[in-house]
């Protein structure tokens, strides 16, 4: 019988053992597809991944963004004005991918996937390019078939875990979390924030502890590079969003946005990196 072929590497994972490799945390940047349009995201991504990001989370833009905060909500608000589509991003990546090998992570609610049909849009993702996805509105436990689903496809799964969860349920969250688990620094929305929490360090060796081989990054309300490396020195990477979102709400129809937030991204990955 012929040899089965190897499986091939998620990239997401691929990115975090090299970067262990190298002794470094990871940077991850948030954008909204299709924010202001589609055709700027095409260029966008590349430039990040040139400018040392590690992952881009890329939001799927949705009409009720319940877990973000204002600067998300207008960027999926543009993002729909400009006519983009779950279908639209998918085709979108699917050309970055001859641009582009960075890892990208699909950042959406369930409304989308479950409209589209699971198994489609498992199969398409991977197909246009994903290498997982971030599912806001559905703990694990509630339907974990669907996530069984994205995982058998070949996408990663991560999953969200907050400083109000109590200590078996991070266990869980680590055990069904694939690429990595994403530790919501604080209660509430997404946005900027002037500090960190002071309880920092103390919640992400807890959920680490409960997480031995998952990477940890941790998101919200990280908006400077010293708040980037401050964070990195707790975690296993480092999430930025509505910082880089801010930027396009004000520059996105400018010429030279893409040059505005890539050096921005690099300013923060430089720091990370550098923990």
């Amino acid at each position: 019988m012929p040899a089965t072929a190897p499986a091939v590497q998620n990239r997401i994972d691929a990115r975090f053992a090299a970067l262990k490799a190298a002794k470094k945390k990871a940077f991850v940047a948030y954008l909204t597809a299709g924010d202001p349009n589609l055709a700027v995201t095409e260029d966008l991504i590349p430039a990040l991944d040139q400018a040392g990001v590690d992952i881009i989370e890329l939001g799927v833009p949705y009409s009720d963004p319940m877990a973000d905060g204002p600067a998300i909500q207008l960027a999926c608000d543009r993002a729909l004005a400009s006519g983009t589509t779950l279908v639209k991003v998918l085709a979108s990546l699917s050309r970055i991918r001859t641009r582009s090998q960075v890892p990208v992570l699909l950042f959406t609610y369930l409304s989308p996937i479950l409209a589209y049909g699971v198994a489609k849009f498992a199969a398409d993702a991977v197909a246009a390019g994903a290498d997982g996805v971030l599912l806001l509105d559905l703990p694990p436990e509630e339907d974990p078939a669907l996530l069984t689903t994205l995982r058998d496809a070949g996408l990663a799964t991560v999953c969200l875990a907050a400083p109000t969860t109590p200590t078996g349920r991070k266990a869980m969250l680590a055990k069904a979390s694939r690429g990595f688990l994403y530790y919501v620094c604080r209660l509430g929305v997404t946005g900027e924030r002037a500090e960190l929490p002071e309880d920092l360090a103390l919640q992400v060796s807890r959920l680490k502890k409960a997480s031995p081989t998952t990477p940890v990054c941790i998101g919200f309300g990280i908006s400077t590079p010293e708040q980037a490396a401050a964070a990195a020195a707790h975690g296993d990477g480092v999430v930025v969003g509505s910082h880089l979102v801010k930027i396009l709400e004000k520059h996105g129809h400018e010429p030279d946005v893409v040059q505005r937030l890539a050096k921005r991204a690099g300013e923060l990955a430089a720091a990370v990196h550098a923990v």
